[in-house]
């Protein structure tokens, strides 16, 4: 995603597994490797990491962006 991800899109890199086809390669976002989750982030549940998600990206999202 060349001019990168924008919020509430599932990243292309992800595979049917939602695991990262580009982890540990060299072409893998710095912000990819930068990222370190933490308990917060992650929650109990899949459900609860991605609504910890979602509120990153809309906290995060630059404003030409505009809603989801």
């Amino acid at each position: 995603m060349p001019q990168g991800k924008p919020a509430g899109v599932a990243c292309v890199q992800l595979d049917a597994h939602l695991r990262c086809r580009l982890f540990g390669q060299p072409e893998r976002p710095a912000v990819c490797v930068r990222l370190r989750p933490e308990a917060a982030m992650c929650g109990a549940s899949r459900s609860q990491a991605l609504a910890y998600l979602t509120a990153l990206e809309t906290a995060t999202r630059p404003a030409s962006q505009g809603p989801g």
